[in-house]
């Protein structure tokens, strides 16, 4: 790594998905190394399904130090890396990789940890004696499951549109805490006092049929998308008059924070960002 203030060629990193040119990433990182007085670049690397391991690994092989990953590829990242830490491996998904001097490579995962800082710190949610539906079985949601279970919670209910997905999700993480799942048409009809959206919903513009009873008025609702104006989850949720409704804004600053942690070894502020990005959501 460059130390700070070195002038030489900044060191390269990136986000690897499809798509990935809504990706607010570059911009944050890019305050985060100016905060930091770190050398870096940032760029957008859009890679179709069933190409990542073949381009991650020529990114990675000619000058690129570390890459964040998102959609579709996360589980993919995480039979490509040769280590994975603690909470990646529990998850089985990597959204972070690093290049290591050794040019070994290290998948982590923030994802979690991302959103629980911003649910707690930024958004002042208590997760004590929460009862939490997740929305979702694919490679987001496996991210935050353990970091969520971690916490002093009542029960995680995980609920995806084929139910036996949801299952075996849950199974894996059963050891950690309360964690049930089931089908989106089997959700319990009483409410929940956070429900977390981690399917495409908000990509795809529709939200599955979910018991209008789910969201009670303290139910606090979260979609782990981010983007400008209302997505598909959030104005189901104010349909249902829930007692707020925020956006993924803050677990993606949160994550990034903590991805830019591992590459350069410096935690950055993440006030000044999520302020930056405020005109924008």
């Amino acid at each position: 790594m460059n130390p700070p203030g070195d002038h030489g060629a900044p060191d390269q990193y990136g986000l690897a998905g499809h798509p990935v040119d809504h990706s607010w990433s570059p911009f944050i990182h890019g305050m985060f190394a100016k905060a930091t007085g770190e050398n870096i670049v940032y760029r957008l690397f859009d890679i179709p399904p069933g190409e990542f391991r073949g381009q991650a690994l020529r990114l990675l092989t000619s000058g690129v130090r570390g890459l964040n990953v998102t959609v579709p590829h996360k589980q993919v990242a995480a039979e490509l890396v040769n280590e994975l830490t603690a909470r990646a491996a529990r998850s089985q998904a990597v959204n972070t990789i690093a290049l290591r001097d050794d040019a070994t490579l290290l998948g982590d995962n923030t994802d979690g940890i991302g959103l629980v800082t911003d649910l707690e710190r930024n958004l002042g949610v208590s997760l004590a004696n929460c009862r939490i539906l997740v929305l979702g079985a694919g490679g987001a949601v496996r991210g935050i499951i353990g970091p969520l279970l971690e916490r002093p919670v009542r029960s995680v209910v995980v609920a995806n549109r084929t139910s036996s997905r949801a299952r075996a999700l849950a199974a894996e993480f059963r050891d950690l805490g309360p964690v049930e799942a089931c089908g989106l048409e089997e959700i319990t009809d009483q409410p929940f006092g956070l429900i977390i959206n981690g399917t495409s919903a908000s990509l795809s513009g529709e939200m599955p049929e979910l018991p209008a009873s789910v969201v009670g008025h303290r139910t606090f609702c979260y979609d782990m998308a981010y983007g400008r104006g209302e997505t598909a989850f959030t104005r189901w949720a104010k349909a249902r008059r829930a007692a707020r409704v925020e956006k993924g804004w803050g677990m993606l600053v949160e994550q990034a924070a903590a991805a830019f942690a591992l590459w350069r070894g410096k935690t950055p502020e993440t006030r000044p960002v999520l302020e930056a990005l405020v005109h924008f959501r």
